[in-house]
């Protein structure tokens, strides 16, 4: 293990063609409490209590990578990957917070070709990782072997947005959208972040059209891509269509816009909605819930909550908003993990969600007046 600067001279000109395993062997605590959960009363009534935070990160930007971090620690693991790379490991072994088999991945070089290449990264089961750690710690030989095939497309850097609608009538010019990204990590398949969003956004425009409702405004679907870049997708989106956040000059259909809404929390039931802030919205979400509180929805928050693709419009001062969810599994298994599989969608929790979904657009879509807004924000410097 590299810990310190001082380390590098130590393991210098001896780590050619080797594994090196960088992170210390850690406890696993035995599991008595069930990892899945529901929000009881309580936890839903602190969240009714919060006060307004500014989001997660302090707002919307890139996820932290090794040479965009900031800070002493981000710092050195920099120099550490640059060393391995020097020194020509054959890749770095480290574990993550998981246990049971699952792994959390969220590591790699920079998303730029002109960020600093890393070696080949590998994160391994914590037990599988502690069999070796105590092989080695009496000194029993180990031998791994590896396979990597990767294949770079670099003809074309743009990706691509998913975009579907439904016209409106009498007032067809003005719109609502509903959005989720479909772009998700690798370890997995992505089935509760996001494909469970991605669904229940489908299903709620299925809906809206099997019932032969007629909206007044637009609803517009979209499926976003690089949404775990930097939500990178709807940022561009609001960009083309709305205003900059860098300069905050309105395009036309800022105007024109009614409200958005995202489902990014995994496969969870939803409980209730952050509020980002917008205290004129509460009553009218307050009555749009009253069908659903024997289905568990219940709660309004002012807090604002961070990390997904509603912060592309709360960016520039459009009503954009992120429901409230059971949690399930979600921090505890599947975010970013091996574990984010199809088998740990809860179906039940989805065909709700949809429903739900579903009638806020279509309340949005009609009321005579589009959602109440806060000021607008002033322009936001790029975060480096």
């Amino acid at each position: 293990v590299v810990n310190n600067d001082q380390d590098f001279d130590k393991f210098r000109g001896q780590l050619r063609g080797k594994f090196v395993m960088i992170t210390p062997m850690r406890d696993v605590p035995a599991l008595f409490e069930a990892p899945g959960h529901r929000f009881t009363d309580e936890e839903l009534l602190t969240m009714q209590n919060q006060q307004v935070q500014s989001p997660r990160g302090g707002g919307p930007g890139p996820q932290a990578v090794p040479g965009g971090g900031r800070g002493n620690a981000q710092n050195f693991n920099d120099r550490r990957l640059k060393f391995f790379l020097d020194e020509g490991v054959a890749a770095t072994i480290e574990i993550g917070p998981g246990s049971g088999g699952t792994v959390f991945v969220q590591a790699g070089g920079g998303r730029n070709a002109s960020d600093p290449p890393v070696p080949a990264q590998l994160v391994m089961a914590v037990e599988h990782y502690g069999r070796i750690w105590r092989m080695l710690e009496k000194t029993l030989p180990v031998q791994m072997e590896m396979n990597i095939e990767n294949k770079f497309y670099d003809q074309d850097l743009n990706s691509f947005n998913i975009v579907a609608e439904i016209p409106g009538t009498d007032r067809a010019d003005e719109l609502v959208m509903l959005g989720a990204h479909f772009d998700s990590w690798h370890t997995g398949t992505g089935a509760t972040d996001n494909a469970a969003g991605s669904a229940v956004m489908m299903e709620a425009v299925r809906i809206l059209k099997a019932t032969g409702l007629k909206v007044r405004r637009t609803v517009r679907l979209a499926l976003w891509t690089g949404e775990e870049e930097g939500i990178l997708g709807s940022r561009a989106y609001v960009t083309q269509h709305f205003a900059d956040r860098q300069d905050m000059k309105l395009k036309p259909d800022h105007s024109k816009f009614a409200g958005y809404f995202n489902v990014d929390n995994g496969t969870g039931a939803i409980r209730g909605i952050y509020l980002q802030g917008n205290e004129a919205v509460a009553p009218v979400f307050q009555t749009w819930m009253q069908p659903f509180k024997n289905m568990g929805m219940t709660s309004l928050s002012i807090r604002n909550t961070g990390g997904t693709d509603h912060l592309s419009y709360d960016a520039v001062g459009l009503p954009g908003f992120q429901f409230i969810q059971d949690p399930v599994e979600y921090g505890s298994r599947t975010h970013h993990s091996n574990m984010d599989v199809y088998e740990r969608i809860q179906a039940a929790d989805m065909m709700k969600n949809a429903v739900i979904v579903a009638a806020f657009v279509y309340h949005t879509a009609n009321r005579d007046e589009k959602l109440p807004r806060k000021p607008l924000p002033k322009p936001q410097p790029v975060r480096p």
